[in-house]
């Protein structure tokens, strides 16, 4: 039986596989020309990151984070040594992990059609960090936008506004 982990295993180790035989059945001249090329460009470059970039960034990163965890906490459902109460944490865990996912874009989805500004936040129990890729950013409109996120929730939340 193949679980997810050896599927994973297995993918990566093939693609890993097929660049390799790529890379050495590459022509030596044209290697060597790419390697002077890169060498020659590398004097002043000059790296300028875009705000969506920025915002993917910190979205694979979130993502990465928010997997690992899940990973993590499905171990320990399918874990038969586990006790039913760590069991019944994990799963409170798992759907408190997708209910924020879940507000976290529909807050980003309301920032959108409110402001007109692309935004990433990131839910973390009762904080809500909301960080927009532009360094011209007013009080005035920070301020809007807590209140536009606090009136979403019930309870007090403690937003923070991010200007990158």
């Amino acid at each position: 039986m193949i679980n997810k982990q050896k599927l994973w295993f297995l993918t990566l180790f093939s693609i890993i596989l097929v660049l390799s035989v790529y890379y050495v059945s590459m022509p030596g001249e044209s290697l060597s020309n790419l390697i002077k090329s890169n060498d020659t460009s590398s004097e002043k470059t000059t790296i300028k990151t875009n705000s969506e970039d920025n915002l993917a960034a910190l979205r694979v990163s979130n993502d990465e984070e928010v997997l690992a965890e899940m990973a993590k906490l499905q171990e320990t459902l399918l874990d038969t040594a586990a006790s039913s109460e760590d069991k019944n944490n994990a799963y409170e865990k798992l759907l408190s992990i997708n209910l924020n996912k879940g507000k976290e874009t529909s807050l980003e989805e309301l920032i959108l059609k409110e402001y007109k500004i692309k935004s990433f936040i990131k839910i973390s129990g009762d904080k809500i960090n909301v960080t927009i890729p532009t360094k011209d950013g007013s009080y005035e409109k920070a301020n809007q936008i807590m209140r536009t996120i606090q009136k979403e929730f019930d309870k007090k939340q403690y937003i923070t506004v991010k200007y990158q």
